[in-house]
């Protein structure tokens, strides 16, 4: 695909997508201002509906036309559904922002993500190929890289680190695996395996972030926040099953349904002293035990 096409499919997606409803005419005059229609032409209705046809066909996504509205996107509810369409939408208007804003190179601040460049591409292809993949591993408490084959079920993003769920064939249940720890990677002649009941959304909807410990129970965790964060945790909740139980004019708690794991713990310590866990007991005692052992490495337990 001639990059130019791309980047009015991205440009269309875009335009119509901060929209409920847009008109032709103003997407026209819209196109007519982009700056990637450097002779800044007319858009005809008929090179735009070769482009609604190859949106559909390359994204998945359906442009359509209500006659007293205008167009607008007939599958959000679908892509709204599927966490990578979604991923994708938002991404593609992110990327056609920058394009239509070009000066502003150096006033638009991006968090680098280092593990997506060398072995993404090449685990995402292995997936879609449905090929297992031999990998050299190193997790940082090993002393040496180790090789093995693994058959790669998911990728996840997590705190500007990508991770991938696989099954070793040494071991029975998958395991997650970051990719800034890959030495090498590539696919093997040999068929992936991957249960046909796995669900990638499922199967971490129970967890915080990537540690996934099986067997541990979902417990009831209730944390106290302080009346000048819990709008923070209200606008970007922790995890799909926070809800708040109770409110006043000092503190707001909430619950959650949840495996209460490393990485979940870590995210509640990072809060610092705006957050109390409440329950259960034992992940409580978690929590004073990892502070406690914080103030004594600044002497404040002597």
């Amino acid at each position: 695909m001639a990059k130019n096409y791309f980047d009015r499919y991205v440009w269309l997606i875009s335009t119509i997508a901060r929209h409920e409803y847009v008109r032709f005419s103003d997407i026209n005059d819209a196109w007519t201002r982009s700056s990637i229609n450097e002779k800044h032409e007319n858009l005809s209705q008929r090179t735009f509906f070769n482009h609604i046809d190859a949106i559909l066909m390359v994204f998945g996504i359906e442009i359509k036309c209500d006659r007293s509205r205008g167009y607008y996107i007939a599958n959000n509810e679908y892509i709204e559904s599927d966490g990578m369409r979604q991923w994708l939408l938002e991404s593609l208007s992110l990327n056609n922002l920058l394009n239509e804003a070009k000066d502003m190179k150096g006033r638009v601040l991006f968090e680098k993500i280092p593990s997506s460049r060398n072995w993404l591409s090449v685990i995402v292809d292995a997936m879609r190929d449905e090929q297992a993949v031999e990998m050299t591993y190193q997790g940082f408490t090993r002393p040496e890289p180790h090789t093995f084959i693994a058959h790669p079920w998911c990728v996840k993003l997590f705190k500007r680190r990508w991770y991938m769920l696989a099954r070793s064939e040494d071991y029975k249940e998958p395991r997650i695996y970051a990719l800034d720890r890959i030495h090498e990677i590539y696919p093997v002649d040999k068929k992936l395996k991957v249960p046909h009941t796995f669900n990638a959304t499922k199967f971490f909807a129970e967890y915080f972030g990537v540690t996934v410990t099986p067997g541990c129970k979902v417990e009831t965790v209730d944390v106290r926040v302080i009346a000048g964060q819990a709008k923070y945790f209200e606008s970007l909740p922790l995890h799909a099953s926070q809800t708040k139980i109770s409110e006043d004019e000092h503190y707001t708690v909430f619950r959650y349904h949840i495996v209460p794991t490393y990485d979940f713990k870590q995210e509640l310590l990072s809060r610092g002293p705006a957050v109390e866990v409440l329950a259960p007991e034992g992940f409580r005692s978690e929590i004073m035990e990892d502070i406690a052992k914080m103030a004594a490495n600044y002497g404040l337990n002597q």
